[in-house]
This record gives structure tokens, C-alpha cells and sequence, in this order.
């Protein structure tokens, strides 16, 4: 189905930017971009998807039915994005509050143009209908610049919650969980701007510089747009493996080295993040079990310090063997939306945070990634993350942290404003 070309690249990061401006032909495109960051569970460096052969693009309802007849009719690599209100799907949940990007629940689509990126090893993966196409495609990468970009009009960002109101509904929160009727919920509020208009790619290549992550994309689908740098996993699957990565626990990075080690180390001991982290870790593994085989559901690491540009990050991660009798899309909907931007219990929190939140969560912790052919995939969450919708002129960013118990509002308040603060530097 698809003819699979080697190629040698002597610079490799250049490449990349290289590749980046000669997608942006495309209606469909998506970049998934390591960032060479040091990550046991890494299957490329970078990897290019452009041009759709085939797509499904649908709303919550039997979203996941539908994506598994496409993924098991094409057994072809797909690309594409879960967004959050599949929970609808799922579960009796509903999606009432305000939303201005109008994006589809679901979008994926096979591409008649991959390309990946190991090392100095390049391997361009065309489906035969277009295989004729390689080597001029090749060449006009390898000749293509990075785009100029005229200035733009500095934007008006907004901020939907108020500080007061946002404490006012962490209160709220605090007494659903004093109540019993949950234990922790991410709570996120947005930043926006209307009228906008911004060069997509600029944006994403300022973001992903300042922040290089292990799990950005640059998405479009025509006017849509999606430039992420997310630190988290979502979930992967390699043969029967299945790896989750939940994030939770954030400290600032600091440029003076004694203070940033300190920072760490506050992170590590802070009794209150580790509680999070190890509800979060054990919601994952509840949620693994639905697909495992028996007694195979192990956690390989606990409450592990990871350093990002601007964060030092707590993650876990925990592994199942997948029992034979399910499918990939089985995985993904007896796992989604994922606990680290839900909670615990989770469908109790959904419907809490549905009624506090002010804005459609659509895409923002949702996820991001792709299916091989042989049925192995890779999704991150959603955040860090700038929306855009080229039509609507609409520019989204959302934040959250999560509540817990010990929580006090306004220190909640400050932790959004420190994971908001790339996204904030971008657009202005």
C-alpha cells in the first residue's frame, strides 16, 4: 500500500524547519515534534503527515464506533485528535458552555504523504497513487526557506474567569469535595482573543522553541489550527504493551541554578502534589485494567521529577499488557478522556467542572497523535496548547490545575498563570 524511501539527512534540525515551510501547501497537516528530549518511550524524532487520502471528521455521537470501522477498513497509518466532549460518547455526559473555535468532536485522516524523521535517517512513506512524487518532493524541501512573516497587530488576550470569580468557583469546588462527591478535579479557565488574525506557523515555532517539549504538533485542517507544546502522554501502545504518563505536580524553573534545584526538590516533597499525582496515578490504573490481562498493570515510576524549559513537571507512568480480545479504539474509550485533566471519581468531576467551567473544553485536553498500520498508536494531552480558528478569527488558550482538599484558591489562581505564561509570550 505504501512505498517506504530512505533518505540521509546531514542536519537534522534544519530539516525540520525545512519540512514544516513545504507543508504548508497542504489543507491537512500534522507535525509531531520530539524535541530530542531524553524520553525512554521515544519512536521518532520527528514525523510529517500531509495531504489526506481518506478522512473521518464527526461530532460525540458513536464517535468511537466510528473511528474504530475507519482504523480496522484502512489498516493504514491514521493521524488526528480526540477532543474532550467525546466524553459525551462515553459516557451520559452533555456540553453546554460557550465555544468559539466550532471544531469537530473527532478528525482523522490517512495521509498520502508521512515522513520520518530518527537520527540523520529519513524515511519518506508514500502510498503508491502518489510514490511517482518522492524525489521532487525531496528536492523542493530540501530547497525550501523559512517563510517570511509580516508583523501583525499585537493581540487583546482576555481572560473568560476573573480572579475573583475564579476563586469563588474553587471554593465551590472545595465544597463538592468536603461533601464526598470527589477528590480532585482539573479545573481550567481560558484566555482568548477575538478578531485575530496570526500566522500559525510563526506562533507554533516561537512556542516550540521557548518551551521544546517531548510531545508538540503543528495541526491544521484548512482554516483550523492546533500548535501544542505538550509535555504529557496520554497513552501508547507498542504489540501488547500500553505505556500512560499521567502529569501532575508543577514548580517553576528558575535561571539561577541553586534556586531551581530548589524548586525541584520542593516539587518532589510537597506532600500535597504527591497526593494528587498518586490519585491520579491510581485512576490510570483502574482505567488500564479494563483492557489488561490479568495482574499485568504495573506503575514503573512514581511521582518522577522531569525538568521542561519552563517547568519542572511530576509524572508517573504506568504500563499494562493488552488482553487480545480488544481493540486499539477499545483502549482509548475505556481510558478517555484521560484522569489528569478529568479526576477522581471521574464521571462525577465531569459533570462538577462541566457546570463551574465557562468554555467548551473541544480540543484543549483532548488529544493529539496517530495509529500505525499494524494497529500500535501514540497520543498526547492536549495542553499547553494554542487553538486557532482562521474563519472565526478566534485565538484560544485554556489553563487548569487540580483541586484538591488542601488546595488553596488563589495559589491555584497563581499555578494557571504560570502554565499560561508561553502561550501569553507567544501571542503578544
Amino acid at each position: 500500500m505504501r512505498v517506504s524511501i530512505p533518505k540521509h539527512i546531514a542536519n537534522p534540525e534544519h530539516f525540520k524547519q525545512q519540512l514544516l515551510s513545504w507543508s504548508q501547501q497542504f489543507r491537512e497537516v500534522i507535525f509531531l515534534d520530539s524535541n530530542s528530549y531524553p524520553q525512554e518511550y521515544s519512536s521518532f524524532d520527528c514525523v510529517l503527515a500531509v495531504d489526506a487520502f481518506t478522512s473521518l471528521k464527526t461530532d460525540f455521537h458513536n464517535a468511537f464506533d466510528d473511528l474504530k470501522q475507519y482504523q480496522q477498513t484502512t489498516k493504514d497509518w491514521l493521524f488526528g485528535y480526540l477532543s474532550y466532549d467525546l466524553k459525551n460518547d462515553v459516557e451520559e455526559l452533555k456540553s453546554g458552555n460557550f465555544d468559539g473555535l466550532d471544531f469537530p468532536d473527532l478528525f482523522f485522516f490517512q495521509p498520502k504523504k508521512i515522513i520520518v524523521l530518527k537520527g540523520n535517517q529519513l524515511e519518506m512513506k508514500y502510498l503508491f497513487l502518489c510514490d511517482d512524487e518522492v524525489e521532487d518532493d525531496f528536492e523542493e524541501i530540501v530547497k525550501s526557506e523559512k517563510l517570511e512573516v509580516k508583523s501583525q497587530e499585537p493581540l487583546k488576550i482576555e481572560q473568560r474567569i476573573s480572579k475573583d470569580l475564579y476563586v469563588q468557583k474553587v471554593t465551590k469546588m472545595l465544597h463538592h469535595i468536603h461533601a464526598g462527591d470527589m477528590y480532585e478535579a482539573n479545573f481550567c479557565m481560558e484566555f482568548f482573543a477575538e478578531n485575530a488574525i496570526i500566522n500559525p506557523l510563526e506562533k507554533f515555532q516561537k512556542l516550540n522553541t521557548i518551551s521544546q517539549a517531548p510531545f508538540s504538533v503543528f495541526f491544521k485542517n484548512n482554516k483550523q489550527f492546533l500548535l501544542s507544546a505538550s509535555p504529557e502522554r496520554y497513552i501508547k501502545r507498542v504489540g501488547e504493551t500500553l505505556i500512560s504518563q499521567p502529569i501532575k505536580g508543577t514548580s517553576k524553573r528558575f535561571s539561577d541554578a541553586i534556586e531551581d534545584e530548589k524548586s525541584k526538590h520542593f516539587l518532589e516533597s510537597d506532600s500535597k502534589e504527591r497526593a494528587e499525582n498518586i490519585m491520579i496515578t491510581d485512576l490510570v490504573r483502574n482505567d488500564l485494567s479494563h483492557t489488561a490481562q490479568k495482574g499485568s498493570v504495573e506503575v514503573t515510576e512514581l511521582c518522577k521529577i522531569y525538568s521542561f524549559l519552563q517547568v519542572h513537571q511530576m509524572i508517573s507512568t504506568i504500563t499494562s499488557k493488552l488482553d487480545p480480545q480488544y481493540s486499539p479504539i477499545d483502549v482509548l474509550k475505556t481510558t478517555f478522556p484521560m484522569g489528569s485533566m478529568t479526576g477522581a471519581p471521574k464521571i462525577s468531576v465531569m459533570n462538577i467542572i462541566e457546570n463551574l467551567e465557562e468554555t467548551k473544553r473541544g480540543l484543549y485536553s483532548g488529544s493529539i497523535g496517530y495509529f500505525t498500520p499494524e494497529g500500535d498508536f501514540d497520543f498526547n494531552v492536549v495542553i499547553r496548547s494554542i487553538l486557532y480558528n482562521h474563519d472565526n478569527k478566534y485565538v484560544s488558550f485554556s489553563v487548569g490545575s487540580a483541586i484538591t482538599a488542601q488546595s488553596i484558591p488563589e495559589n491555584e489562581y497563581e499555578e494557571c498563570l504560570l502554565k499560561a505564561k508561553a502561550m501569553h509570550e507567544v501571542l503578544r
